[in-house]
C-alpha cells in the first residue's frame, strides 16, 4: 500500500539524522532533537572524549556530552549550530503492533540508509530486565545505534539501540523525553562490559560477572587501574545479578567513591578497588557505563 508523501517523510528523517564518531570507534547515529543543536543518541555510541557529528549536508561539528544515562543507554550531546532540521516526537504509549515503522541510520558505512517494517510489540523483553522497548520487525546493522525509529508520519517513536533475534529494539520516545527533562543522571565510569557466568570452583554454581572489554583512557576506571579482562562482581558488598545493577550503582551525579569487587587472573581471589566518580562529565568526551 502506497503512503502519500512517503518520499518527503523519508528525506526529512534523513535530514534529522546525524553521523556520530567517537573515540576511534565505528560510526553510529543520532537524532537532532531541537533546532538549537541538541542531539540524542545511545550512551554506548559516545564513549570517547572527542565526539564528532556530521550533518546531512556534510557539515561537521565537535560535540560536548551534556547528559548520560547508562541504565537507559541514552546520551544528550550538543553542537554549536542553529536552525537545524529537528525531528518531531510522537507519544510512544500510543504505538500499537502492526503499525509501520521507519528506521534511518548509518550502518556499515552507508549514510542515511532507510529500512521499513512493522511494530511487533511495546514493552519489556524477557532477559533484558524491566526496561520497555519498542520492538519492530526492522532490519538494523552496526551503525544504526542511536538513530531514529519513526512512525508512518515521520514522528520519532524510539531510538534504535540493539537487535534481539530478528527484532530491532528502540528506546521509547517517552523515555527519551523523561531523560532530557531529568538532566545528568549517572556518573561516568568509562568502561564497556559484557555479562558472563564465571566458574569460580569445581562443583559449585557459576558466578555472574561483568567482563571488562574496554577501558577509556583517562576515565575513572582507568585512573583506578581497572583493565580489560577484569571481571566485575559487585559494588559495596552487593553482588551483580544483571547488567542493570552496575547502571543502578552509577545513578546520581554527585562526587563519591564507588568500591568495586572484581577478579583478575585468579578466579579464587576477589580484589577490591575504590573508584572516584566525579560530579560532571568530560567537556569533550554491547553495554557501556
Amino acid at each position: 500500500m502506497a503512503i502519500p508523501g512517503f518520499g518527503e517523510i523519508a528525506e526529512q528523517l534523513r535530514r534529522s539524522t546525524v553521523l556520530i564518531q567517537s573515540g576511534g570507534r565505528g560510526a553510529g547515529s543520532g537524532v537532532i532533537w531541537s533546532a538549537d543543536g541538541t542531539v540524542v543518541t545511545n550512551a554506548h555510541v559516545v564513549l570517547g572524549r572527542s565526539v564528532n557529528v556530521q550533518l546531512w549536508d556534510g557539515r561537521e561539528f565537535e560535540a560536548s556530552i551534556r547528559a548520560r544515562d547508562s541504565r537507559r543507554d541514552l546520551a544528550q550531546i550538543q553542537i554549536d549550530a542553529a536552525k537545524l532540521p529537528a525531528a518531531s516526537a510522537a507519544d510512544s504509549s500510543r504505538v500499537r503492533p502492526g503499525e509501520l515503522a521507519i528506521a534511518i541510520g548509518n550502518p556499515m558505512g552507508f549514510v542515511g540508509a532507510l529500512a521499513t517494517g512493522v511494530i511487533h510489540a511495546v514493552g519489556p523483553l524477557q532477559g533484558l530486565g524491566r526496561q520497555s522497548w519498542v520492538q519492530a520487525d526492522v532490519r538494523l546493522a552496526p551503525g544504526n545505534s542511536g538513530g531514529p525509529l519513526a512512525d508512518a508520519h515521520g514522528r520519532i517513536i524510539g531510538i534504535n539501540t540493539m537487535v534481539a533475534g530478528r527484532l530491532a529494539l528502540a528506546i521509547p520516545s517517552n523515555s527519551v523525553r523523561d531523560f532530557l527533562s531529568a538532566g545528568p543522571a549517572t556518573a561516568w565510569l568509562g568502561i564497556t562490559v559484557h555479562p558472563s557466568l564465571i566458574p569460580r570452583s569445581p562443583g559449585k554454581e557459576k558466578t555472574f560477572g561483568l567482563v571488562v572489554l574496554e577501558v577509556e583512557p583517562g576515565s575513572p576506571a582507568d585512573l583506578a587501574s581497572l583493565l580489560p579482562g577484569d571481571i566485575l562482581l559487585g559494588t559495596d558488598g552487593k553482588p551483580f545479578a544483571a547488567v542493570e545493577d552496575l547502571a543502578d550503582a552509577l545513578q546520581g551525579g554527585n562526587p563519591r567513591i564507588l568500591r568495586i569487587e572484581f577478579l583478575r587472573g585468579d578466579y579464587t581471589k576477589i580484589r577490591r578497588v575504590a573508584v572516584q566518580l566525579g560530579g560532571s562529565l568530560p567537556a569533550r568526551s554491547p553495554v557501556a557505563a
